[in-house]
């Protein structure tokens, strides 16, 4: 009788352990599609060239806050379990909170998307190369051995479906109310994540958290305080856009710490579990009040791409993502316009003319194009003029698709071109 109960004791726990794995996951593939449905195509294929972010973002996330987290580790001494889960933590790819706390705070998050992407492919090699690297010539251990691959390579495969299903969404239905609404539906998943990552992280040790020596709190805390500082230290050095500065700095310090829990369970057992424990859980703490802080100062300092005039529940509930794309769109038609209008006139037709239908001031896809001198080829809409007015590949994107349906968050919200060409827009 007894091992009966005990058998359905344990199925019970794996079928336990079992739900909270598809809720969470379910959770992360609505928060990531719903910050990648946000974004629109034009802007992603922008950041896609912004080679200099992307790298920038790269260096911080798998060179300098890996090494951060050796010379903190060596420095002062962290005994084993520590040592090495401070290790992992500083080694992991960012997690996908970063999304939404750009969403939130309204940073560039064209960018920060791009950035998750490549950083999550990335990550297959970083980490185990970080990890050999570091841990091994710290304690040489085996913590490869001991990652749990499998969980790895699921979320992995849930992070890209979810961006590459959210950006083909936001391209075909082709609207910023859509937009708009999947925002919503990202940054309330994120608040459920948040929720269900604290219920299913709460355990005993939790109580001793708060008993521990000070190089625990000053360890776990510095790469994360540290990274943050450096972050904004380059970025600000190699003149990138403000709102890009913000997403950089959040995609450097803002880790995936289930990675490290994982790692802890398999290594450690008693006391030193307890304590490899209570580096990822302490390290989720910081990342989340020092991010919440720095993107507060960010967005009064006029940081962000949400004016610093708004109120603070204004900036929160309002995705300017959206109104920027919209922005972005309305002045590539009055460009389009005014390419058209110089084309065109009394003289008679020649090769190098190319023409655009107007319809109550939207501009339609031309209806002929010609190859001739001091013409380019373009990858969407075929050739188009050189010189001034000559409008960028993301430009010639968005009219070649049409116009997109206005949402209701630009009609009540607005921002001037003043302030965005403070921001370098």
């Amino acid at each position: 009788k007894e091992r009966a109960v005990n058998s359905i004791t344990a199925a019970m726990s794996e079928l336990t352990d079992l739900l909270f794995q598809i809720s969470g996951n379910v959770l992360l593939f609505c928060l990531v599609f719903g910050m990648s449905a946000t974004v629109d195509i034009g802007c992603m294929m922008q950041q896609i060239r912004n080679t200099k972010a992307i790298l920038t973002g790269a260096f911080l996330q798998f060179i300098v806050l890996p090494l951060l987290g050796f010379l903190v580790v060596k420095g002062l001494n962290l005994d084993h379990a520590m040592g090495i889960t401070l290790l992992v933590v500083t080694s992991s790819p960012g997690g996908s909170y970063s999304n939404w706390w750009c969403s939130m705070f309204n940073g560039d998050l064209a960018l920060s998307v791009t950035m998750t992407a490549i950083s999550t492919f990335l990550s297959i090699a970083m980490l185990p190369l970080n990890l050999l690297f570091y841990a091994r010539f710290s304690f040489d251990d085996d913590v490869i051995g001991n990652l749990d691959w499998p969980a790895l390579f699921i979320s992995i495969g849930v992070v890209i479906s979810a961006i590459l299903l959210g950006l083909l969404a936001s391209e075909k239905i082709n609207s910023h109310n859509f937009n708009n609404n999947a925002n919503r539906l990202g940054n309330f998943a994120g608040i459920a994540l948040v929720v269900f990552s604290a219920y299913a992280s709460s355990s005993d040790e939790d109580s001793a958290l708060w008993s521990r020596d000070w190089t625990f709190y000053v360890g776990v805390s510095a790469p994360c305080v540290l990274g943050l500082l450096i972050a904004n230290v380059v970025t600000t050095a190699l003149q990138l856009k403000k709102p890009e500065r913000v997403t950089v700095s959040i995609e450097c310090c803002y880790q995936n710490t289930g990675i490290a829990t994982s790692v802890a369970l398999t290594m450690f057992q008693g006391g030193d579990l307890a304590d490899a424990l209570g580096v990822p859980l302490f390290y989720g703490l910081v990342e989340a009040v020092v991010l919440g802080i720095y993107c507060i100062i960010a967005w009064k300092c006029n940081w962000t791409k949400a004016p610093a005039k708004e109120s603070f529940c204004t900036m929160i509930g309002t995705s300017y993502e959206i109104i920027y794309a919209e922005v972005a769109e309305k002045k590539d038609l009055e460009m389009g316009i005014e390419v058209s209008l110089a084309t065109s006139g009394d003289e008679e037709d020649t090769p190098n003319h190319c023409y655009h239908k107007h319809e109550e001031g939207e501009v339609h896809a031309p209806h002929r194009m010609s190859l001739a001198a001091g013409m380019a080829e373009s990858v969407f809409m075929g050739p188009v003029p050189l010189g001034p007015g000559l409008l960028s590949p993301e430009a010639r994107f968005r009219k070649a698709r049409g116009k997109k349906e206005m949402s209701q968050v630009s009609i009540r919200t607005s921002v001037s071109p003043e302030y965005m060409k403070s921001l370098g827009y």
